[in-house]
């Protein structure tokens, strides 16, 4: 299975507030226009099912790659963001003060989000969810809309990276990576938070 991992395009939060989990978000009229862009750069690629988190933004976005497809969106579970529990809608400005804030970025493996999820508990679904539908989908591939720390999590694990270093990992708006899972056991990632048009990796 080629698994193409998406993340969302951007919203009015983006890069201010940690959205989190909740469901009301959407997209902006830059994310609109960036997810449009991203459905026209993947129109050649054959695509066999789209899913997505939750997440209104995610939904939006997979509809824009969904479109001119005759397929309709699938919702995940487990590919919904994080559980961030208090630190939902506050402000990233604020957040990098913390003490908390660093102990993340340098020791994730062992981190709770406050009344949250660890990313360890975040990585676990994430994953078992992506091997479902590997299981689902053999030999076909397909897209997941989803979330920076979703796509962060899910590639260190199939790069064999400590969960501590994921935040070296990034996943910018409306951004494809790309795992190839095959049938042997053996997996590839391939690419890595593109960009823009695919051309020679289509």
């Amino acid at each position: 299975m080629r698994l193409y991992l998406i993340r969302h395009a951007v919203t009015p939060e983006t890069g201010k507030r940690l959205s989190s989990v909740d469901p009301s978000i959407s997209l902006s009229a830059a994310g609109q226009s960036m997810a449009r862009e991203l459905g026209e750069h993947l129109s050649p690629i054959k695509l066999e099912a789209i899913y997505s988190s939750p997440m209104q933004r995610c939904r939006e976005t997979a509809s824009a790659v969904a479109k001119g497809r005759g397929l309709r969106v699938r919702v995940d579970k487990a590919f919904t963001e994080a559980d961030f529990g208090t630190w939902l809608g506050r402000p990233l400005r604020s957040l990098y003060k913390l003490k908390a804030w660093q102990e993340l970025m340098i020791s994730a493996s062992r981190f709770r989000f406050p009344e949250g999820e660890t990313l360890e508990e975040v990585q676990r679904r994430s994953v078992a969810g992506v091997e479902h539908l590997a299981d689902q989908h053999k030999g076909a591939t397909i897209a997941v809309a989803t979330h920076a720390d979703i796509i962060r999590v899910v590639l260190a694990h199939y790069l064999g990276m400590p969960l501590d270093l994921v935040h070296r990992l990034d996943a910018g708006p409306a951004s494809v990576s790309v795992v190839d899972l095959h049938p042997s056991g053996h997996v590839q990632v391939p690419i890595m938070n593109h960009v823009g048009d695919p051309g020679r990796w289509r």
